[in-house]
């Protein structure tokens, strides 16, 4: 296991730190339960991940290993239900946020697709659960080929390669393996180190400033990225519980390009402006205003030749404007901060820090994470539509893990709508649905730099009728 994915499941040691991702699928009807069942088990062939469990080597001597699971059954980790009173998306977002807050087992495989049936205008959906040790968001897309049809009348594929062979390994063998990969790891690095040493000494000698400014720099940005907060800054978003409530926005993906085009920036930068005027509103309708808060951003660090799946991000903390003066000067000022964090010197040393941090006790990492005040994620989507079992996906709502802070607010693209999943921690917003309307309001003014435009939609309230299905591309 990288140190990175580590990182993620020791600091659950902190159950208000797991980082369970939940995504909910809304289908245009029931999808054959047989061919989920033969794609799922596809999927579980071609990206072994899925069949793995994590074996915790003798002494902590290295991280985790991932082992093929001698008793991995598809059925523990696929189940169909009927959807729950009123039977529209709410209710599926409450038994999606249930299964959210529930950990996993680490002695089985960590995921879960449940289908929930019976929805109405003959709907269905689709919770799935996985770890983040798992996959990220961009790897979860590229996962998404071993799951979905392009096409509604797509042939089954063939059953793909055979099943990888069960791993029982004893303390030895764990002892032995985990001393060989930390060995291996060490030796890398000292061979880096050395291809290193002639051309960074090279440079010392003809640019000696210009090193030491540079190393400087480096240990700065570490220290920027593991420096522990001792407060929030939200005056009101600061109790944490072990609880979450979803709820989701919709709005039209060319609409908040425009709006970026509009203010010189790029739809990330719009995005990050509608959460933080929707922040702006929740704290003024509570009589707390705030000129800043902090956000957590991960940020991708995939390569083309990683493999599907992974975690592959950081998280990178900074403080975003709230009270700016109008939204232009939202965006740009954002898009000077978003800039400033991807251009960090220690991303690229992200593993290395990540090792360092798992050896930490859980209250400093506690620390690093509990006093952010939310957590902004957009992950690039799908642009056509996708079917399972024959039936299409009509909706695609992202929850990720608040891990410490207030809210989550994922934005995933699809078919020409931004699907943006809030996930809230019960104790810092004890009324999401105000939280909800501010965010639908803030995103509003943050189109309305783009000209006309249709209206952002909240398909997850208890009264809504369902949701209407995209337009095709």
């Amino acid at each position: 296991m990288r140190e990175s994915d580590a990182f993620s499941w020791y600091m659950e040691r902190d159950p208000l730190l797991r980082s369970t991702v939940v995504a909910v699928l809304l289908f245009d009807r029931a999808p054959d339960q047989r061919r989920v069942l033969a794609r799922l088990e596809r999927a579980t062939r071609i990206v072994p991940g899925f069949r793995h469990h994590l074996v915790q080597p003798p002494l902590h001597l290295s991280t985790p290993r991932w082992v093929v699971d001698a008793s991995f059954d598809l059925s523990w980790h696929v189940r169909r239900v009927g959807a729950p009173t009123p039977r529209n998306l709410w209710a599926v977002l409450e038994l999606a946020r249930k299964e959210g807050m529930d950990a996993f087992d680490p002695a089985r495989p960590m995921w879960s697709w449940t289908t929930v049936e019976g929805l109405d205008h003959g709907h269905a959906a689709a919770i799935v659960k996985v770890h983040h040790a798992l996959t990220d968001g961009i790897g979860g897309m590229q996962l998404a080929s071993e799951l979905f049809d392009f096409e509604p009348g797509a042939l089954d594929p063939d059953d793909g390669p055979g099943p990888p062979a069960p791993e029982s390994p004893g303390r030895a063998r764990l002892t032995v393996e985990a001393l060989l990969y930390d060995a291996a790891r060490m030796a890398a690095f000292t061979w880096r180190g050395i291809l290193a040493t002639p051309g960074i000494g090279c440079r010392a000698l003809r640019r000696p400033v210009a090193t030491a400014v540079d190393l400087f720099h480096t240990g700065q940005s570490i220290a920027r990225t593991v420096q522990p907060m001792r407060e929030t800054l939200s005056p009101i978003m600061h109790d944490r519980r072990l609880g979450w409530h979803y709820g989701a926005l919709e709005l039209p993906l060319d609409d908040l390009k425009r709006a970026a085009r509009a203010a010189e920036g790029t739809l990330n930068d719009a995005f990050l402006a509608g959460v933080a005027d929707g922040l702006c509103r929740y704290h003024d309708r509570h009589g707390a205003a705030v000129p800043e808060l902090r956000v957590t951003m991960p940020i991708s660090i995939r390569e083309e030749d990683d493999p599907a799946g992974g975690n592959r991000i950081t998280l990178m903390r900074f403080a975003v404007p709230v009270a700016a003066p109008d939204p232009v000067s939202r965006i740009r000022v954002l898009h000077e901060r978003a800039a400033a964090s991807r251009a960090e010197p220690s991303i690229p040393l992200t593993n290395a820090i990540a090792g360092m941090l798992n050896l930490l006790p859980p209250g400093l990492i506690g620390g690093m994470l509990k006093h952010v005040d939310f957590v902004a994620s957009n992950v690039p989507g799908l642009e056509l539509p996708i079917y399972v079992g024959g039936a299409r996906v009509i909706g695609l709502y992202p929850f990720g893990p608040t891990i410490g802070a207030a809210i989550n607010v994922t934005l995933v693209s699809y078919c020409g709508t931004c699907n943006i999943g809030v996930n809230s921690d019960t104790g810092a917003v004890p009324d999401p649905d105000t939280l909800l309307e501010c965010l639908r309001e803030g995103f509003e003014e943050i189109l309305g730099l783009g000209g006309s435009h249709d209206p952002v939609r909240i398909p997850s309230a208890p009264g809504d009728r369902g949701v209407p299905p995209p337009a095709t591309s």
